[in-house]
This record gives C-alpha cells, sequence and structure tokens, in this order.
C-alpha cells in the first residue's frame, strides 16, 4: 500500500489498526483494515522505512492518524543497517 491509497482510505475511516514495528535498525509501519494487514510502501514500491520511532510517529500524525502500536521485539539498536 502506498502514500495515496493510505490517504483515501483515512479520509474513508477503513483503517481499523496503525502499527509502528521495529525490525532490526529501522522502523516500517503496518496498517490493518478489512480487507486484511498491509505494510506501507514508498511510490515506486519499495519498502518504507524510518530509522528513528520519532520520525515514523511524525509522519503518521502529519497524516492525521494520533493512534498506533509500536512493536520493538525484533529491533536491535545497535544493528548496523543495510542498504539493499
Amino acid at each position: 500500500m502506498d502514500v495515496k491509497v493510505l490517504k483515501a482510505l483515512i479520509e474513508a475511516g477503513a483503517i481499523k489498526r496503525v502499527r509502528i514495528i521495529g525490525e532490526g535498525s529501522f522502523f516500517r509501519i503496518e496498517v490493518d483494515t478489512q480487507g486484511g494487514s498491509s505494510t506501507i510502501n514508498t511510490l515506486k514500491g519499495k519498502l518504507k522505512s524510518w530509522g528513528s520511532l520519532d520520525g515514523a510517529a511524525r509522519w503518521l500524525h502529519s497524516l492525521g492518524l494520533g493512534t498506533c502500536q509500536v512493536e520493538l521485539a525484533r529491533w536491535q539498536p545497535g544493528q548496523k543497517g543495510l542498504k539493499l
């Protein structure tokens, strides 16, 4: 799911749950709708990721979302990121 689709779903009130998930050295966002769970991608189709929790939270807030869950079980703050 890209940003354009996410904005449309927010406006339609179709978002059930938003999660910021720490994985390795970065954070990604998953959104749950009635159709299932989707990871946020860039407009080019690559995984959209953030280097900090506050960056991901600020991005969600800028879209008008005020509530999310945070999962840190697989987050490794000392791990070096891989350029993929």
